[in-house]
């Protein structure tokens, strides 16, 4: 296939490149990067950075960097470095020995700056934060020249390097680029380059005072590492002109600077500054908690990076923001899960059923299918005895229209085992709470079918009590109430949006005996219930927590069948 062909009739961003190779514009290289930040943990827009930076080199048999754009000490954490590279190989990307940080560029990235002060396109600047702003202008007005833009060459190098010897305390001067304070895109007028910021970085220490803005470095760090293509969200798109500004300024080698839009989902905000807010004022329980966007909770929630992929695959890339229904990357989880998950029997609010007529010290060993989508997964044995746990809600002693479970005396069936019929309710004398029922069994009926043919309406799932495994539960749903919370006026307003019914916690459940000692991180489906994934975190021995990854139900699936 010719470099034209590849990615025929797909995005813009492959027919970028195949133009690019055809004219041999980087020597037929395709070099990419996913940079981060590292203030806080990845999340499901990153994946699909990531998916994109990774997967566009791969197609054409280049390089992804893995770069950390560490320019600001007072937001960034080691902690945020590791969550990364571990987020970033659990989707299934490596990059080698491509581990770069901007930080190690901080002595290069300071000799370019003197470079642009002998220039005559950078000057040390006294105007405060503030200041700046207010001298910026608006879109409909231009900015004003700084009262310092006008300093000699000389007095800018003394300046900045007096800025970088210590001498003056935060705030109290910039290294700005001399550009045009009437540009009308606003990022032109003379960005900072430079600010004074006397804190310890993670990496360096206390080796610098000064450090470089984002926009500064990230194009050259682009430049230093030879990428090629430097895909960025449609956010940087009016800094693109800054980027290929200070490349040309120095005359040094120039990636080329692609936007695409960024990843929106429903029912959910992917702003760092949001994310954060959620762990730090205590809405959650931290980065990885499983009703969170990040990587690392979808992980503990039980989302497969193979699901994640395959989504970031589908939803493509565009040149406009839109957003995603979560409904469809709830239908890729549901459909990876559909063929790994192994089936079992959990009961999340049980109901004691003692089968009368069933022998008191009999224990039978029944034949069950751990996935019919996948039959090398063969089958296990589940006990059945006397005593058994069925779940609340399919059993009625009044049942309303419709309903086809467990009701005084009708027939239904067990899955893998008998036909019972319920001959007694038993209650609490204060409460008149159902606490037991009494059913009998057909012997005849054993595997779940009757030899005379006859059908029963229901199959409910079970365990048997005596052989049960007690467990904790964690039903999650989604954080936020409202399709789109980022509309809120002002801040996130949490009190509106969030879902007060987002985490429900049962105690007391019980999975069948093949469950004692499951791996943490490992995902089943309970039959009839929806996807469980073994908390990562919270499981030790003794006890096992189990969290609901995703329900059975897919709307999406049904959506997309009703378009059809």
């Amino acid at each position: 296939m010719s470099d034209s062909e590849k990615g025929a009739g797909a995005d813009f961003i492959r027919t970028i490149i195949n133009e690019d190779m055809n004219t041999n514009k980087y020597g037929r290289r395709v070099h990419t990067r996913f940079p981060p930040e590292p203030n806080g943990y990845l999340h499901i827009g990153h994946a699909k950075s990531i998916c994109l930076n990774f997967g566009v080199a791969a197609e054409y048999g280049g390089l992804t960097n893995l770069r950390f754009d560490d320019t600001n000490p007072s937001k960034e954490e080691v902690e945020y470095v590791e969550s990364i590279q571990e987020d970033v190989r659990w989707l299934g990307f490596d990059w080698d020995d491509r581990l770069f940080y901007a930080s190690d560029y901080f002595a290069q990235l300071y000799e370019y700056a003197v470079e642009l002060i002998k220039r005559g396109m950078a000057y040390v600047c006294d105007l405060s934060a503030d200041e700046i702003r207010e001298y910026r202008g608006t879109l409909t007005e231009p900015g004003k020249n700084s009262p310092f833009r006008d300093r000699s060459s000389e007095e800018n190098l003394d300046l900045f390097t007096r800025m970088k010897a210590g001498e003056f305390p935060d705030g109290a001067r910039t290294l700005r680029a001399k550009i045009d304070m009437a540009s009308p895109n606003i990022t032109m007028r003379d960005p900072v380059l430079y600010r004074i910021m006397h804190m310890p970085h993670y990496r360096s220490g206390d080796q610098w005072v000064i450090y470089p803005t984002y926009d500064f470095t990230h194009c050259l760090s682009d430049s230093i590492e030879g990428i090629t293509h430097s895909l960025c969200t449609l956010e940087f798109e009016n800094n693109r002109p800054l980027y290929d500004w200070i490349l040309d300024q120095l005359e040094v080698y120039h990636p080329q600077q692609i936007e695409f839009a960024r990843l929106n989902l429903s029912y959910t905000v992917l702003s760092k500054r949001k994310l954060l807010r959620l762990v730090d004022e205590g809405f959650v329980e931290g980065w990885d908690d499983p009703r969170m966007p990040t990587l690392s909770g979808l992980r503990r929630r039980g989302y497969t990076p193979e699901a994640i992929r395959e989504f970031c695959d589908q939803i493509g890339v565009a040149k406009t923001n839109s957003i995603i229904d979560i409904a469809l990357l709830e239908h890729f989880i549901r459909k990876d899960l559909n063929l790994r998950a192994p089936r079992v029997s959990g009961v999340l609010r049980p109901l004691r059923v003692v089968i009368t007529n069933y022998p008191e010290d009999q224990v039978e060993e029944l034949e069950a299918i751990n996935n019919p989508e996948d039959e090398s997964m063969g089958s296990r044995k589940v006990p059945f005895s006397r005593v058994i746990y069925i779940e609340q809600e399919d059993f009625s002693e009044s049942p309303p229209p419709k309903f086809r479970r467990l009701v005084p005396g009708r027939e239904v069936r067990l899955r893998y085992a008998y036909f019972i019929t319920c001959t007694e309710v038993v209650k609490d004398q204060e409460t008149g709470e159902i606490i037991e029922l009494h059913c009998t069994y057909d012997p005849e009926t054993r595997g779940g079918n009757a030899p005379d043919g006859r059908k029963v309406k229901a199959t409910l799932h079970w365990v048997s009590a005596a052989h049960a495994v007690e467990v904790e539960t964690r039903l999650y749903d989604r954080l936020f109430l409202t399709n789109n919370p980022d509309e809120a006026e002002g801040d996130l307003d949490f009190k509106s949006n969030l879902n007060p019914d987002s985490l429900e916690i049962l105690e007391g459940c019980f999975v069948e005996q093949s469950l004692a000692d499951v791996s943490p991180g490992v995902t089943y489906q309970f039959e009839r219930q929806g996807y469980f994934c073994v908390d990562p975190k919270d499981s030790q021995e003794g006890k096992l927590v189990f969290n609901r990854t995703i329900s059975l139900r897919d709307t999406w699936a049904k959506i997309a069948k009703q378009n059809m």
